[in-house]
Formats: structure tokens, C-alpha cells, sequence
């Protein structure tokens, strides 16, 4: 059986082709799979466990749906919902995972991580991003009212959109130092990450490699890690 990771879904209630290709992908994909790893940006934006979006009970009645089938299914934080809680975990029957983490699957030694902490170049992201995971910031973000949670984040995405019209696509990627230091300090020989959006796989010094998922805008994305090796496949929602 295969293994499978996912990232950069996107899921909002603007989206609703994206929500029921996943949907689908849960239902046809997933459901013949040993394990679903999802690396982060799950959803556009997370203001809370508390936020009761109809989107929100209807991923987690799918991901449940997988999890009473036997199947694992892992998550790791992404940029936009780093928020996602305790709470919703369980509701879903997900087990929640630190920024990185290590696997063996097929005699492989994976580290894996959303892969924003690799964007190294991109200095103001980082300090944003360090800003935003101090603990006594996110505690005191959620006690606020559900409105107040969503205006604060919807002004912060147009702020970044702006911001980054101004950088270089070379600015925002991965570095390629980060990526070999992080894949050292695991001993790792394979590297699962999103957040780029650009999918491919890399060949590394060393007999390495570095696999990176697609965002799910206009098709799906996902790493199938099998006996059969490390594979990228990009399919139609509804394939």
C-alpha cells in the first residue's frame, strides 16, 4: 500500500470546485492508501477552532470518514493554518505533527515540513512568521471576537499580497542551503515539502532528493511514496 502527502489544498467556501475535488480525492484515492500526510495550508485561512464554518464540519466528517477506515492521516501546520488546534484534530481523528518530522517508509528516511522555514531569503517573511507563532500572540488573537479574528486576517492577506508583488520569485522559494542544512540535521536522503507551489522533484548532491507538492488550484497534487519509488502525480479533481 502507498503512502500519501498532500499540501497547499486551500479550502474556502469561495472554492467549492476545489473543496469537492478533495472530497473526491478522500473518497478514491485516499480511502486505498496506508497513511494521508497533509503539509500544511489545508485551509486559506484558520482564525480558530471555534469558526463553525459548514466547510469546516464537512472536511472533518470526510477525514474522520478515512480515519474509522483504518487509514492514518497526518498534519502538519502551513502558513495559513497554523492555528488549527487540538480541538479540531480530534474532531477530525488527525493526529497533529511538530514544523518537521522525520518518517521511514520503503527504507527511506524522509524529513518532512510545510516548507515555509526553508524560505531563508525571504527575511521579512521569516520575521513575520516568528512574530506570529509566539505563543502569548496566538492566545491573545483567539480569546478576540469571530468577526474582529476574520477583518484582522483579511487586512494581514491583502498587506502580504501587496508586499510580495515586490518580490522575486527567486526570493520566495526555498534555499537551497536551508534545504541541505535541515535535511543533514535529520540524516534524511528525502525531502517532502509544499508551500512553493511549484511541483516537482529534485535530484541533490549525495543521491538525494527533494520532493515538492503542488497547490490545488486547477488540479490535484499529490507524492505517492510506494515500493515503486517516489512519485509526483498532478490529476483532474474529479479523476
Amino acid at each position: 500500500m502507498s503512502t500519501l502527502f498532500v499540501a497547499d489544498i486551500h479550502l474556502c467556501e469561495q472554492e467549492p470546485v476545489i473543496t469537492a475535488g478533495f472530497m473526491h480525492f478522500l473518497r478514491t484515492r485516499a480511502i486505498a492508501a496506508k497513511a494521508l500526510y497533509i503539509l500544511g495550508d489545508l485551509f486559506e485561512v484558520w482564525i480558530g477552532d471555534d469558526d463553525p464554518s459548514p466547510l469546516h464540519h464537512e472536511i472533518a466528517i470526510s477525514l474522520k470518514t478515512l480515519t474509522e477506515r483504518g487509514i492514518s492521516c497526518y498534519f502538519i501546520h502551513g502558513n495559513r493554518d497554523f492555528l488549527l488546534g487540538k480541538h479540531y484534530a480530534a474532531t477530525c481523528g488527525i493526529t497533529l505533527l511538530p514544523t518537521q518530522r522525520v518518517v521511514q517508509l520503503e527504507g527511506l528516511r524522509i524529513v518532512i515540513l510545510h516548507g515555509d522555514i526553508l524560505c531563508t531569503v525571504d527575511e521579512s517573511y521569516q520575521r513575520f512568521r516568528r512574530q506570529v507563532h509566539q505563543r502569548w500572540l496566538q492566545q491573545l488573537f483567539l480569546t478576540l471576537p469571530l468577526w474582529l479574528r476574520l477583518y484582522i486576517v483579511h487586512r494581514m492577506r491583502i498587506n502580504s499580497l501587496r508586499i510580495n508583488t515586490s518580490k522575486t520569485a527567486d526570493t520566495m522559494d526555498v534555499n537551497a542551503k536551508s534545504v541541505i542544512a535541515v535535511m543533514d540535521n535529520a540524516r534524511a536522503t528525502v525531502m517532502i515539502h509544499g508551500h512553493t507551489h511549484r511541483p516537482a522533484i529534485h535530484q541533490l548532491p549525495g543521491k538525494r532528493l527533494r520532493a515538492v507538492l503542488g497547490a490545488w488550484y486547477n488540479q490535484g497534487s499529490v507524492i505517492e511514496v510506494s515500493t515503486s519509488g517516489i512519485i509526483l502525480h498532478k490529476f483532474p479533481f474529479f479523476a
